[in-house]
């Protein structure tokens, strides 16, 4: 069932400090779970949700992250001011091939940064910054369920504002339907992708992996959610190939006072289900399977739904 009128619809913000700790995972087998919810895929440098919700009837709507200059005029030809204050290098010269004294310029939009620094210095209407389609995103139906996902395009910046996007739909998206959910695979590390994920959610969820360097990620992470306030918990993915690290991450997390919510097995049929797209609990009922529906048991109650 939707969320009844006056509920607040929740936010969950599945995050790591990098790549690899087994959070797309996680948020798959949520996604098999919960049925009153939208994903949304934030990961968008390197988006790999879909391979198991496996999204159809996608219309595709074009991402403007950024500007870039275009020559609007040959007026300009030989004035040179452009190149002069441009600190990428962006601007190509061609000779006049009737007057090779004749110098006309373009702009290498791979190269330019849309600073703006020419359109200030050319003559008026010379130069203009114009929007640069930086990727795409869209809102999609799949088998489990509403999924709003993006591609940044390759070298592309700018992936906090698609971000941002992504995770504004998929909240509009819940709202308009009455789901109590939105449920977000946010992006590995402590960035703008980052930020932009977490920012006001209901409750951060952190996959981590017994490593030392796992510890120094989730700390590294915990530390923005409790600068920008969000309550976060904890889940040790493949807690058992190195029980001392593991040790040392509940340790800090209790001195912390924050709550570890689940402690996953390593399980050959987690790499299984993903050979064949589908989230673990779907394809076993094993180890792992049973922990992760242990780990949503403690989040769903500690988000109240």
């Amino acid at each position: 069932m939707g969320s009844q009128s006056g509920e607040r619809m929740k936010e969950l913000a599945v995050l790591s400090g990098k790549g690899g700790t087994g959070k797309t995972s996680i948020v798959a087998s949520f996604a098999a779970i919960y049925d009153d919810k939208v994903v949304a895929d934030c990961d968008v440098d390197a988006a790999d949700l879909h391979l198991v919700m496996r999204p159809h009837a996608s219309e595709w709507q074009s991402f403007h992250g950024s500007k870039v200059a275009v020559v609007r005029s040959d007026d300009t030809a030989g004035c040179g001011r452009g190149v002069e204050v441009c600190r990428f290098d962006a601007f190509l010269e061609k000779r006049d091939p009737g007057d090779p004294a004749i110098v006309h310029y373009t702009v290498d939009a791979l190269a330019c940064e849309g600073c703006g620094a020419c359109v200030i210095v050319c003559p008026p209407g010379a130069v203009e910054l114009v929007d640069a389609r930086t990727g795409r995103w869209a809102s999609s139906k799949s088998r489990l369920g509403p999924l709003v996902h993006a591609q940044l395009g390759i070298g592309e910046e700018s992936s906090g504002k698609l971000v941002t996007m992504v995770r504004t739909a998929a909240a509009a998206l819940a709202r308009e339907q009455g789901k109590k959910l939105s449920l977000i695979d946010g992006s590995p590390g402590i960035g703008c992708p980052v930020i932009a994920s977490l920012t006001g959610a209901s409750l951060a969820l952190v996959v981590t992996e017994p490593t030392v360097s796992g510890l120094h990620d989730l700390q590294r992470v915990a530390g923005v959610a409790r600068k920008l306030g969000v309550p976060l918990t904890v889940a040790i993915n493949k807690h058992d190939i190195n029980a001392d690290a593991a040790d040392d991450i509940e340790t800090w997390c209790e001195a912390e006072a924050i709550p570890v919510s689940g402690l996953i097995p390593y399980d050959d049929a987690v790499t299984e289900a993903q050979v064949i797209g589908l989230s673990v609990v779907e394809h076993s009922d094993g180890p792992a399977a049973s922990a992760i529906r242990e780990l949503w048991g403690r989040v769903s109650a500690m988000l109240e739904l």
